[in-house]
């Protein structure tokens, strides 16, 4: 099977009330494991990579390792920019056979949002690519996103109507309260499902989505700690409020921490039940596996994507 736009898996989120996956690549490991899960779960799923990711994988590879992951499995599979930072960096992923384009432009003013927008829209629409936005702040740290808590700023639901209509805009990234990195929250994780419902009234037939939505596994964080890291007061989005999201109305949920920290974690256990250990396969293998075990929890526990391929 080809690699899919995101266009088909939407339509049928919103119709089904379940949401697909986004999981950030970096590696082969991560692929696999992501993959493996997806096709064991019967799901479709999101491969996305960042600007910091393009930079360490390279598109050449990350390419190849996906299109491996196709000929292996029949599930749709849709490659993704997240967070691409500007114009250029669209452009060569569109041009690269990406499927689907993040632009983010939450850090400007709306109008220049808008506008910028609007140029990646209509690039990627010329070349049969999707566009996600994003409109809101998200507070936290990921890859090269920075956000201090002071600037984070929930999305104006009558403000996303106007900027979808503007823009042409086939996905819109929303802020609720989530934010990026392991450190979420510092009291109760709260979700603003009251922002989200008038949202999805105003803008009905355009697909939501959920950055920063990592649970923050406690397990994982639990390892890492345990083995020697230095994690303390990690919090995400509980599971609870990410299904709950699901079946709100949010169509992709982007997950990257929990898979850090799920592959960290079980490398760290590796090298300390066995410090002669050097071979990179005995300490890959249980990354992948954790890796595997993670998202075929969210998919099946969380969004509800399975056998919804």
């Amino acid at each position: 099977m080809p690699l899919v736009t995101t266009k088909e898996m939407f339509e049928k989120s919103m119709k089904e009330h379940f949401a697909i996956g986004a999981f950030n690549v970096n590696n082969m490991e991560i692929i696999q494991g992501i993959v493996d899960a997806a096709a064991k779960e019967n799901s479709p799923v999101i491969l996305q990579a960042s600007a910091g990711a393009i930079k360490y994988a390279r598109v050449p590879y990350l390419k190849a390792m996906i299109e491996a992951a196709l000929e292996e499995h029949d599930v749709p599979i849709a490659l993704h920019l997240d967070h691409g930072p500007d114009f250029e960096t669209c452009k060569m992923c569109i041009d690269n056979g990406f499927t689907s384009v993040m632009i983010d432009g939450s850090k400007y003013d709306f109008e220049e949002n808008v506008a910028l927008t609007k140029k990646v829209v209509d690039y990627a629409h010329a070349h049969g690519v999707v566009v996600e936005a994003e409109l809101g702040k998200l507070a936290g740290i990921e890859d090269d996103v920075n956000v201090a808590e002071a600037d984070a700023m929930y999305t104006d639901p009558d403000q996303a109507k106007e900027f979808v209509e503007r823009t042409g805009c086939d996905s819109l990234a929303i802020a609720i309260g989530t934010s990026h990195g392991a450190y979420k929250f510092k009291g109760e994780a709260k979700l603003r499902f009251d922002i989200l419902a008038k949202v999805k009234e105003l803008i009905p037939n355009t697909p939501i989505v959920l950055h920063g939505a990592s649970t923050v596994i406690p397990e994982y964080v639990d390892m890492c700690n345990s083995y020697g890291g230095n994690i303390p007061g990690a919090k995400g989005v509980p599971d609870e409020m990410l299904h709950e999201a699901s079946l709100s109305g949010v169509s992709k949920i982007n997950v990257d921490t929990d898979l850090r920290l799920a592959m960290t974690g079980a490398i760290r256990k590796v090298f300390s039940e066995d410090p002669s250990v050097f071979d990179p396969r005995k300490y890959l293998t249980p990354a992948r596996e954790e890796i595997e075990k993670t998202v075929a929890h969210k998919i099946r526990d969380v969004f509800g994507s399975s056998n919804k391929a």
